[in-house]
């Protein structure tokens, strides 16, 4: 089932947390290209991978973009990269549409299921999101607060772990951004490492 077959009215958007779409309704993207807007959904705990990007000092084209969350995850797929293709072919409630998220994307599960209680890593493009609806603004210790949705705080079912997690976008032929979401540090990582993935998918609003 694809995105372009499921959109969303925007009169019945779900609530942050609510669980939608095969995962859990994680907050709106805009592409910056069309100006279309895309409703994020976040898998569940039990769907997260873990694996290298792609392979060290090879650019990827069409791995690129902060928002396009599925473009850039079948670019890495069609370049070899395992992870990629383990996310491409999940199925998780009838939906196979999955992906490894965007860098804005993975910022939103950031901000609204901050599993800790620490104080947010405050440097560089941290928290920055242009692409978000609201937009997203550079952290401070307290913002974004731990989530209140039990099941996404510290050792609840649905929770992050307090670890580095890769995002689909592409920085340059050795690295790709990551976050933590231990205390939401946005930086980059080498591609050969081995980190976790927590696919989304991605559905068209308006």
């Amino acid at each position: 089932m694809s995105a372009a077959e499921q959109v969303a009215p925007a009169a019945t958007l779900p609530e942050i947390g609510q669980a939608f779409g095969g995962g859990f309704f994680t907050g709106i993207t805009r592409d910056p290209d069309t100006g279309k807007r895309y409703l994020n959904i976040t898998a569940g705990a039990a769907h997260e991978l873990k694996g290298a990007w792609g392979e060290y000092g090879v650019k990827i084209d069409g791995a690129d973009s902060f928002t396009n969350s599925r473009g850039n995850t079948e670019a890495m797929a069609a370049a070899g990269s395992e992870l990629a293709q383990q996310v491409l072919a999940l199925d998780i409630g009838g939906y196979t549409d999955w992906a490894i998220p965007a860098r804005d994307v993975q910022e939103l599960q950031y901000r609204h299921f901050k599993p800790t209680t620490e104080t947010n890593w405050q440097y560089g493009r941290s928290g920055d999101n242009p692409n978000s609806e609201p937009v997203g603004l550079l952290h401070t210790e307290e913002s974004p607060a731990q989530t209140t949705l039990a099941v996404f705080q510290a050792g609840g079912a649905e929770a992050f772990k307090p670890t580095w997690y890769w995002s689909s976008s592409q920085r340059s032929a050795t690295n790709a951004f990551v976050m933590t979401f231990g205390d939401g540090f946005q930086g980059i990582n080498g591609k050969l490492d081995e980190l976790r993935v927590r696919p989304v998918r991605s559905q068209l609003i308006d």
